[in-house]
């Protein structure tokens, strides 16, 4: 138990890291002229290492255990990304910064899935698990509001340097206070490639990639820009917003985790959620002028809705051997993180492309119409899996 609560901290800090910049677009914007596509970059590449790194993460894992391998690239990635941040001088230093971040937060969850799996019966998994990642996005809570008025009183820079300091003083927990379960003896290791080979897994690939990265890319990126341009609103007040939206991700996640033992069924939970998830998208594109008390609910749905990434993993999880837990979850975690990699990346692409200064809501038009399409197509290809229930 005292591992899973030093990962909680680490995952904290993994979530406020893949969130803060949505708060931070005004003050980067003005002192290092980064401009809304540099911004979804940086916000895309640290998804984009993040899931990159989840292949050999999967290995060590199963080889090393959780311990030594959350620990390193914590502390050598994390904090040294921090420092680099919290110096740079030009765009591109924030967003070499955001992908070495990127690195240092990969193996977190995984490694506290690890712990979960080998120590817990399978059925509580998916509520252990949401418990987990709902107490993890108090991260996301921190940089948000509280993070703007860090900001305000001390300076971004100043900031960024604490979160060296502690980004190092968990990597140092975790390597002291994290126990690895025994490994899972098997005479065949397994790779990636046998994983694939998995073909239940293929329909939750389309959808993993999906779902997740719709609400994380509002929180992480665009709530910013949005609330700014459309609503006209400044730092303090976006961080305001920014963490409504953390804490209905975190009540949603909270929600969504027992549903499939009540229910007996992940498939259609998830669907359910999805579906949700796909009208408010929708909602978006009819109102994109809507009064900024409807967006913000609607936006608050959006991250409730949007919350079914744990019982996803569980899913998944269901189809996986034992001695593949970590590069099984890894597996799954690529496609999730990847999705928002990609997400970052084209959405930046769809809202310059569509930009027009005198009609900033056509540019968000075309963003949520882009994430309907993709939701609703995603969706109808996870229609093909098979339900894996907990009893």
């Amino acid at each position: 138990m005292v591992g899973i609560v030093t990962l909680s901290f680490a995952y904290v800090l993994s979530q406020f890291y893949r969130t803060f910049l949505a708060v931070l677009t005004p003050v980067l914007s003005s002192e290092l002229a980064m401009s809304e596509v540099q911004l979804s970059i940086a916000s895309g590449v640290w998804f984009a290492t993040f899931a990159s790194a989840q292949f050999p993460i999967g290995t060590w894992l199963d080889r090393y255990g959780p311990r030594r391998t959350a620990s390193y690239m914590l502390g050598l990635f994390g904090a040294g990304g921090s420092y680099l941040f919290a110096t740079a001088t030009d765009p591109v230093h924030i967003i070499i910064a955001m992908g070495f971040i990127g690195l240092g937060c990969a193996p977190i969850l995984m490694a506290s899935y690890v712990l979960l799996t080998r120590n817990y019966a399978p059925a509580k998994f998916a509520t252990l698990a949401s418990i987990f990642v709902a107490v993890g996005m108090s991260g996301s809570v921190v940089g948000a509001e509280p993070l703007a008025q860090a900001v305000t009183a001390w300076g971004w820079r100043d900031v960024g340097l604490g979160l060296v300091v502690i980004s190092l003083t968990i990597s140092c927990a975790i390597l002291f206070l994290v126990k690895d379960p025994e490994l899972v003896v098997h005479e065949k290791k397994g790779s990636v490639f046998d994983l694939l080979k998995i073909r239940q897994l293929w329909p939750l690939f389309a959808l993993i990639t999906c779902s997740y990265a719709i609400p994380t890319s509002i929180r992480a990126l665009w709530s910013g820009p949005y609330l700014e341009q459309i609503h006209g609103l400044g730092v303090l007040e976006i961080g305001r917003i920014v963490l409504f939206l953390a804490f209905a991700q975190i009540a949603g996640t909270i929600i969504y985790g027992p549903l499939d033992r009540i229910f007996n069924t992940r498939k259609w939970v998830i669907t359910t959620g999805n579906v949700m998830l796909l009208l408010t998208c929708i909602w978006f594109v009819l109102n994109p002028d809507a009064g900024l008390t409807n967006a913000t609910l609607a936006l608050v749905a959006l991250s409730v809705f949007g919350a079914t990434s744990a019982v996803q993993l569980t899913h998944g999880k269901s189809y996986i051997p034992a001695h593949m837990t970590g590069r099984g979850l890894t597996l799954l975690n690529f496609f999730s993180i990847g999705g928002v990699a990609i997400m970052q990346f084209t959405s930046g692409i769809v809202v310059n492309t569509y930009t027009i200064d005198t009609q900033p809501t056509r540019a968000f038009t075309a963003l949520f119409t882009f994430y309907a399409v993709y939701l609703a197509i995603s969706l109808a290809i996870y229609q093909f899996s098979r339900d894996a229930k907990p009893r």
